[in-house]
């Protein structure tokens, strides 16, 4: 197993281990209704087994088309790499691929399912409005992530949901042509959608707010750590002053585009208006994070 030396989180290790027991308990009790209700065993295991491996060593490729990215050398992107050369002898971690996003939003994410299989992307909003401390700072967070595999983890747990939803779509679908249990009674095969759509919302739900809050946690933990691996906790903190203050600036267009991706970016990409983003958000308050980031300075300082 890879070593890093990102300090240890062990309120995070506890929080996925528990969260992952929890949406593997969803998910089973959830196939069980599909079983119980008379949906084909292959039927399960086709979209279920195939979802899972798509997300587990594809979420990369998934992420970075997403944003348009695409990977870069040293020579394409000689800044960024050389920030990233530095925090990974920092942190003696592998290096992960580096990808870049022409986007006016400034944001930064890391994906794939190990230290070995990720790459961090930054947009080139991100990089035209920090100075290389504030980069440092951006890029650490990133790190951070990987280092401590929650990537991997958010990757899992979000499969439920498309997995729910894309049962919820073949149930319905399926109840209009011929149901699913029903046999040769025409009326049999709505009862079973029903219960297969009520199961999904209710998996769903479950997922949804179990990733959220870990979230949450995972962002803080990931601005601690790269606010102790750089020893410049104020980098940071004016990194994320600059990126949501110039957030309001973005077009909505653009912002709506890359929601679905918040749960990676260093910033949520929360577009004006009704949206669950900014219901459910999935990154702590700027103020909770520069809170957490004014503590690390001041124990610092007083240690220093």
């Amino acid at each position: 197993m890879a070593t890093n030396r990102f300090p240890a989180d062990n309120g995070l290790t506890a929080r996925m281990t528990f969260t992952m027991f929890l949406l593997g308990l969803v998910y089973v009790v959830f196939i069980g209704v599909l079983i119980a209700i008379g949906v084909s065993y292959l039927i399960i295991i086709l979209l279920a087994g195939g979802f899972l491996f798509a997300q587990y060593y594809f979420s990369d490729k998934i992420a970075l088309a997403s944003m348009r990215a695409k990977e870069v050398s040293s020579q394409e992107a000689p800044r960024l790499h050389a920030l990233i050369d530095r925090l990974c002898a920092l942190a003696d971690m592998p290096k992960p691929r580096v990808a870049i996003a022409n986007s006016p939003m400034p944001n930064a994410f890391a994906a794939g399912r190990n230290q070995s299989a990720s790459v961090v992307c930054a947009t080139t909003g991100l990089m035209d409005r920090l100075d290389d401390s504030e980069l440092e700072g951006v890029l650490a967070h990133e790190l951070s992530h990987i280092a401590h595999r929650d990537v991997m983890v958010m990757t899992i747990a979000s499969f439920i949901g498309m997995l729910t939803g894309l049962i919820t779509r073949f149930a319905f679908y399926g109840g209009m042509f011929g149901g699913f249990g029903g046999g040769d009674d025409d009326d049999g095969g709505t009862p079973a959608i029903l219960l297969i759509v009520l199961a999904s919302i209710v998996a769903y739900a479950v997922s949804f707010l179990l990733i959220r809050a870990l979230s949450r946690y995972r962002e803080l933990s990931a601005d601690r750590s790269a606010a102790i691996l750089t020893g410049r906790p104020s980098s940071l903190a004016s990194a994320l002053v600059k990126v949501s203050g110039d957030m309001a600036r973005i077009p909505t267009r653009d912002l709506r585009a890359a929601e679905p991706l918040n749960a990676l970016f260093f910033s949520p990409a929360v577009s004006k208006g009704f949206s669950l983003s900014s219901i459910f958000t999935t990154h702590p308050s700027l103020e909770r994070r520069l809170e957490q980031l004014t503590a690390i300075e001041d124990r610092m300082g007083a240690g220093a």
